[in-house]
C-alpha cells in the first residue's frame, strides 16, 4: 500500500500537480519546490500571499548543497542530533521556485524522517513543498479528519496513507541559521 501511494503521488507530483500528504509533523500541502506554477497552486489554494516563502523537504542532508550556497558545518550536527522535526532557515537559496524563497534570500529546509515522504522523496528527486493543509490564517489540522473540504476537493491527489492516524504531532521547529553558524530560533 506504501509503494502504491508513493506512485500515485509522484505522478501527481511530475506533472505540476497538489497532493495533500502525511508528513513526519502536520498534514501537508506539497508540490514540486522547484515549479513555480505548482507552488502558485499551494498558495492559491491556501489564500496566501505570495510573499510568505514556504517550507521545502528533502530526503536527506546530501541534496542540501543543490539548493542552498553555503551550509555551516554545523547544520549537518544540528539535523543529526534533532530528536524532533526541524526546519533550519539557511541563506543562499538556489535552483527553487521564487516563490518559495523569503525576500532576503533564504529558505526553510527540513530533512524528513517518515517513511512516505522519505520514499517520495527519493523516487521524486527533488524538493517538495509543506505547507499545513489549512486556509491560510485558520488553525493547523493536527490530523487528517480536521482538514477541511475547502482544502480536499481542491487539490489533485488525497495520499491514503496514515488517515486514520492520532498520533499528536505538531509543526517543526525552525532555526535561522547564518552563514557563520549562528542560530536563533523562529519557532519552538
Amino acid at each position: 500500500m506504501l509503494r502504491e501511494e508513493v506512485n500515485k503521488a509522484l505522478e501527481v507530483l511530475k506533472n505540476g500537480g497538489i497532493i495533500l500528504y502525511p508528513t513526519d509533523t502536520v498534514w501537508g500541502l506539497g508540490c514540486d519546490a522547484t515549479n513555480e506554477d505548482a507552488v502558485s497552486k499551494i498558495n492559491t489554494i491556501k489564500g496566501r500571499a505570495t510573499d510568505k516563502s514556504l517550507i521545502v523537504l528533502l530526503a536527506n542532508e546530501n541534496n542540501l548543497q543543490s539548493y542552498v550556497s553555503e551550509i555551516p558545518d554545523v547544520a549537518y550536527e544540528l539535523i543529526e542530533y534533532a530528536e524532533n522535526p526541524m526546519t533550519i532557515v539557511f541563506s543562499g537559496a538556489k535552483n527553487l521556485a521564487k516563490s518559495v524563497i523569503n525576500a532576503d534570500g533564504s529558505v526553510g529546509i527540513r530533512i524528513v524522517k517518515h517513511d512516505f515522504c522519505e520514499q517520495l522523496l527519493q523516487r521524486f528527486r527533488k524538493p517538495i513543498v509543506s505547507t499545513s493543509a489549512n486556509l491560510s490564517g485558520q488553525p493547523t489540522p493536527l490530523f487528517f479528519d480536521e482538514i477541511g473540504p475547502e482544502i480536499i476537493n481542491t487539490v489533485d491527489y488525497v495520499v491514503n496513507f496514515e488517515q486514520e492516524n492520532r498520533t499528536a504531532k505538531k509543526p517543526s521547529t525552525i532555526i535561522k541559521l547564518g552563514p557563520s553558524g549562528q542560530f536563533e530560533f523562529i519557532r519552538k
